[in-house]
């Protein structure tokens, strides 16, 4: 089965570099990612073999006066944790990379060649990556049935962050490095940016600084927002004639909602056994791949350019035989005679063809089973902590955050994907796999300051064409004044915290990374250096008195 969980990763499961952006809606890109992301990676040495693992005890409740966690518990689990003191030297640093909701073994390769590497090196600091709980390895309790997901909170996992600021201690390393005698920044990117924020704010003496890249500080629970980015800066010619085959494909399943007509539209798609017409609309999201589209071509997936490749080819001969089926379909949606929506109509049907019909037909499924997001009992057999890639973020979804990416568009913008997909269709997840039947409580998450979110050293970066923008401070108000202790910066034609992943030294090249991700690494890095040199004279002065 191959059900899409919508709401999987706001970086989950397959995050990369881009951040844990969210899963292709479609079975078939869902395919088309892991084998881009499958392929040789550099092996001039294994993240893995350079940093080993570590591990504090941390307490699984920190709030025992809130009833949401009862029953309390009074045990402690292993939270992990990596370290690279290469360049450390007593006064540096500790630059801590939240890990976010992915394992965090994962993020070591920033360690050893993004941004982590490049701040430790121009401040003689302390390096960290450190995992979330309910993710990777770091677990407080035994499974994840419903009952054992109620520790799993954002007050909860900015505690942990808190606790072992104040409280870990480095192997090899004499002096303590804790917190707030030593500078800790903390750094983040999309939910774990929004971390990174909060810590600022709710831990203010812990942090001396904070930055928060593509940070989701506003939780938004109908998220129709976050193909706006891609309907603003997505290439012209890709997302008008998206917006156009959306229309044919509404045109049939809603201003008409005639049935046969609705069948002739699965049927011309080769989605005829499709039973559910949002299971069907589900499949055609293919500029859902934005998201994980990257400067770093290892890093990048490339089904957003395939898709747009194949959504504006001139002349679609490939389904010529299927012109007089669609021209009626295109017809009966509202574009008499129109041939332009009819090629594009065609070119939609070759890249379903080419895509999801293909992987449908490995699988030796139904449709029905293969393409459905309505599957209760698939959903609840996800219970065993090796499952945490389909419970621990859907759980947050469902709990806090919301970000249900509908259909939902305002009546004056022509959607990207279609109007079936609503919040009930889109919430069926939380409904069966946790019993959860109401909308999430946002306010947990806005309380901390949403779009609104502002300290002394706290900084804010972005990508312009980042689908979460709308949901970051970058957002609204567009822009603000930068300085030193409020770093903001928009990368132009940036995705998702495009200046964390890094190349290694020797294979930088007069357009890798391009010009406006070296900017943004060297503006973060920069200030970066003032902050620490901040902290020091406040020290210098405060020993003087």
């Amino acid at each position: 089965m191959r059900f899409l969980i919508v709401v999987l990763g706001l970086l989950g499961g397959l995050q990369t570099a881009t951040g844990l952006g969210l899963l292709p809606r479609s079975a078939a890109g869902r395919e088309q990612l892991m084998h881009d992301r499958s392929l040789a990676k550099r092996q001039d040495v294994r993240p893995a073999l350079l940093y080993p693992e570590r591990n504090i005890s941390v307490p699984v409740d920190y709030f025992h006066n809130d009833t949401r966690y009862e029953p309390h518990s009074n045990a402690s689990f292993n939270l992990r944790y990596w370290f690279d003191d290469t360049y450390y030297k007593p006064g540096g640093p500790v630059f801590v990379l939240l890990g976010g909701e992915t394992d965090g073994a994962g993020r070591l390769k920033f360690l050893q060649k993004g941004i982590v590497h490049q701040v430790i090196k121009a401040t003689n600091g302390m390096g960290i990556i450190l995992e979330h709980r309910y993710y990777g390895k770091s677990f407080p309790v035994p499974d994840l049935t419903t009952a054992n997901m109620r520790f799993l909170s954002t007050e909860q996992a900015l505690a942990d962050v808190d606790y072992f600021a104040r409280n870990v201690q480095f192997e090899g390393i004499d002096a303590s490095l804790t917190a707030p005698s030593t500078p800790w920044i903390v750094y983040g990117g999309s939910y774990a940016g929004a971390q990174a924020a909060f810590l600022r704010v709710v831990y203010p003496e812990t942090f001396w600084g904070a930055i928060s890249s593509s940070g989701v500080t506003t939780a938004i629970y109908d998220y129709w927002e976050y193909l706006e980015p891609a309907r603003l800066y997505g290439p012209p010619d890709c997302i008008k004639n998206t917006q156009l085959l959306i229309d044919v494909v509404d045109g049939i399943l809603v201003r008409q909602n005639d049935t046969a007509l609705t069948q002739s539209l699965k049927d011309a798609f080769g989605l005829g056994d499709i039973t559910d017409d949002r299971d069907f609309a589900n499949q055609l999201g293919g500029v859902f791949g934005l998201q994980s589209t990257n400067w770093d071509p290892d890093e990048s997936s490339s089904s957003f350019f395939k898709y747009c490749q194949k959504i504006t080819t001139q002349e679609p001969t490939a389904m010529e035989y299927l012109r007089p089926t669609v021209a009626s379909l295109v017809y009966a949606a509202g574009y008499p005679n129109d041939t332009v929506v009819q090629n594009i109509t065609l070119n939609a049907i070759s890249w379903i063809g080419s895509t999801a019909v293909i992987a449908w037909r490995r699988s030796l499924e139904t449709q029905d089973a293969y393409f459905t997001s309505l599957n209760a009992t698939a959903l609840q057999q996800y219970t065993s902590l090796e499952d945490y890639s389909w419970t621990s973020w859907p759980y947050q979804v469902c709990t806090e955050w919301g970000y249900i990416q509908t259909g939902s568009t305002p009546a004056d913008i022509m959607p990207l994907i279609s109007r079936t997909l609503d919040l009930e269709y889109n919430t069926f997840l939380c409904r069966a796999q946790f019993g959860i039947d109401s909308p999430p409580d946002i306010d947990r998450v806005n309380k901390y300051g949403n779009y609104s979110i502002a300290y002394d050293r706290l900084a804010f970066l972005g990508g312009n064409a980042d689908p979460w923008r709308p949901a970051t401070p970058l957002w609204y108000p567009d822009s603000r004044e930068s300085s030193t202790e409020h770093p903001w910066h928009l990368i132009q034609w940036g995705v998702h915290h495009w200046e964390e992943n890094g190349v290694f030294e020797n294979e930088t090249t007069p357009f890798l990374p391009p010009p406006q991700v070296v900017y943004a690494q060297q503006f973060l890095k920069n200030f970066v250096v003032d902050w620490v040199a901040e902290f020091k004279e406040q020290n210098a002065r405060q020993e003087l008195r």
